[in-house]
C-alpha cells in the first residue's frame, strides 16, 4: 500500500476469493484503505465498523445478495455509494440497481482503469453529499457541526457520537450546565436511522411533578381534573424517533420507575388508561448531577441508571478546554452577526486573551451570551476589551492581584462595576433582596436604594 494518507475508505464484497483479492490489490495500490468481506452479512458488520465511503459488491452471492446489500446500506442519512459488479449484467438489472440506490454498475471482467475511474467518481459524489449534509445540519443548528472543539476531550466526544449514533443504544450525557448536552443528543439523532423524524426534548426539571407524568406518558380524557380530552405523551409521540430527557436526575422515584418499565417493555399506558401502547423510542438522557451519590442516598434508581448508562458521554467544562475558546468565539461572532445584522469581523487579541483565561462557570452558554453582548456594544468591526463585561476585564493572575483584582490600563467605571455586581448578586440569590444584601455586605435598605438608583428590575 502507498505510504500517503488513504484517499478514502472502501469495502469490497465478493464470495470469490480471487476476485475479492484482485480488487483489493488494485485499489490499495492507488492509496485507498480497503477492507474485504466474503458475503453480504459480513459486509454489513464491517460497514458498521469502518464506515466506508464506497462499497463494491458482487451481485450474485449466497445468503444476502448484492441487491439485498444495497437495500440494507441505503438506510441512514449518509449511506455509502454502492458499485455493483457482476458477470450477469443487463440494462434491466442496471436500472433496478439504480432504482434501489446503487450509485454505479459494472460488468466482469473488471478493467483496472475503468474501476478506478468509477471509484473516484463515487468517492467524489459521497463527499459532496457529506458536505451538503453538514451544511444543512449547521444551518439547522443541530448535530456535531453545531459543536466546536479540537481539544482531546472534545475529539473523544465526537468519536463516541459518530460510533454510537447508528446504533439503537440508550445514551447518558453528563456535564455541567451550559456544556452543550442537548447538542450531543441532537447529534446522536441526526446521525442515526431515525434522523428523518422529529427530535423530541423535555427538561424534566422545568415541569411541575404533577404535570410531568402526563407530558411524558399522556393521559385519557377524564383521568384527572382538567383532562378534558385525550393527550398523547412524548414517549408515544417520539415512537420511531429520539427522545431527549434533560435533567433526568430531577425525576421523582415513581416516575423513574415508570420510565424504566417503558424502556424495558417498550410499551406504556397513558395516565388513567388501561390500553397498552407499544413504543419504539431511542432515549438520550442528560444530567449535571452526581447520579452515583444519588443512588447511594436512595434518590435515584440503580436499575434505571444502568439502563440509561449503556453509552456514557462526558462533556468537559469549558475551563478544561480553554484551547477551544478562540474557535467558539469566532462561531458565536458569526451567529450574533447573522441574528442582529451586525458586521463585527474579529476580536482584539487582548480581549480574546481575557476570554481564554476566564473560568466560565456558566460554560459555553455563558460564553455565547458574553460574545453576543460584545457584538451589540462594539462600535467598530473588532471586539475590544472595553466591550466585555467588567468582571471579565478585571481578571488577572492570582499572584498579580493582592486585592482580588487589578484595574485595567484603560481604567474602569465605578458605577458600572457597582451595577454589574448588584445584578450578579440578585441573579445568584434568585432576586431575593435580603439574600443579595447579605452577599454584598449591605443592609436591606441600602441595597433597595441602589436597585432604585440604577433602575435594576428582575427580567
Amino acid at each position: 500500500m502507498s505510504d500517503r494518507a488513504p484517499r478514502a475508505t472502501l469495502l469490497v464484497v465478493d464470495d470469490e476469493k480471487h476476485q475479492r483479492e484482485s480488487l483489493q490489490m488494485i485499489l490499495e495500490d492507488e492509496g485507498y484503505r480497503v477492507t474485504a468481506a466474503a458475503d453480504g452479512r459480513q459486509a454489513l458488520a464491517l460497514a458498521g465498523e469502518t464506515h466506508p465511503e464506497v462499497v463494491l459488491t458482487d451481485l450474485k452471492m449466497p445468503g444476502l445478495s448484492g441487491m439485498d446489500l444495497v437495500r440494507a446500506l441505503a438506510e441512514g442519512p449518509l449511506p455509502p455509494r454502492v458499485i455493483l459488479i457482476t458477470a450477469h449484467g443487463s440494462v434491466e438489472r442496471a436500472r433496478e440497481a439504480h432504482r434501489l440506490g446503487a450509485f454505479d454498475y459494472m460488468s466482469k471482467p473488471v478493467v483496472a482503469d475503468e474501476l478506478l475511474f468509477r471509484v473516484e467518481r463515487a468517492v467524489e459524489s459521497h463527499r459532496l453529499n457529506e458536505r451538503a449534509l453538514r451544511l444543512e445540519r449547521r444551518l439547522k443548528g443541530d448535530g456535531l457541526e453545531a459543536m466546536v472543539g479540537e481539544s482531546a476531550a472534545m475529539r473523544e466526544v465526537f468519536r463516541l457520537v459518530e460510533k454510537i449514533a447508528p446504533t439503537q443504544s440508550t445514551v447518558l450525557v453528563r456535564g455541567e450546565s451550559g456544556t452543550g448536552k442537548e447538542l450531543v443528543a441532537r447529534a446522536v439523532h441526526s446521525r442515526s436511522a431515525r434522523a428523518g423524524r422529529p427530535f423530541h426534548a423535555i427538561n424534566c426539571a422545568a415541569i411541575p411533578e404533577n404535570l410531568l407524568e402526563s407530558e411524558l406518558f399522556g393521559h385519557e380524557k377524564g383521568s384527572f381534573t382538567g383532562a378534558e380530552s385525550r393527550k398523547t405523551g412524548l414517549f408515544e409521540a417520539a415512537s420511531l424517533s429520539t427522545l431527549f430527557l434533560d435533567e433526568i436526575g430531577d425525576l421523582s422515584l415513581p416516575l423513574q420507575g415508570k420510565i424504566l418499565r417503558t424502556l424495558q417493555e417498550r410499551e406504556l399506558r397513558r395516565v388513567g388508561g388501561n390500553e397498552t401502547i407499544p413504543v419504539d423510542v431511542r432515549v438520550v438522557a442528560a444530567t449535571n448531577r452526581d447520579l452515583e451519590a444519588m443512588m447511594k442516598a436512595g434518590q435515584f434508581r440503580e436499575d434505571l441508571f444502568y439502563r440509561l448508562n449503556v453509552i456514557p458521554i462526558v462533556l468537559p467544562p469549558l475551563r478544561e478546554r480553554s484551547s477551544d475558546i478562540p474557535a467558539l468565539v469566532l462561531r458565536f461572532l458569526e451567529k450574533a452577526n447573522a441574528t442582529h445584522g451586525t458586521s463585527v469581523a474579529e476580536i482584539d487579541p487582548a480581549a480574546l486573551d481575557l476570554l481564554v483565561r476566564h473560568p466560565w462557570p456558566g460554560n459555553i452558554r455563558q460564553l455565547e451570551s458574553v460574545v453576543e453582548r460584545a457584538v451589540l456594544l462594539c462600535e467598530g468591526t473588532t471586539v475590544k476589551p472595553a466591550d466585555l463585561p467588567i468582571e471579565i476585564r478585571l481578571q488577572t493572575s492570582p499572584a498579580a492581584r493582592p486585592y482580588g483584582f487589578e484595574i485595567p490600563a484603560e481604567g474602569i467605571d465605578i458605577e458600572d462595576l457597582e451595577r454589574q455586581l448588584i445584578v450578579q448578586a440578585m441573579e445568584r440569590s434568585g432576586w431575593v433582596i435580603a439574600r443579595a444584601a447579605r452577599l454584598l455586605g449591605l443592609t436591606y435598605r441600602t441595597l433597595q436604594y441602589r436597585l432604585e438608583k440604577f433602575g435594576i428590575r428582575k427580567p
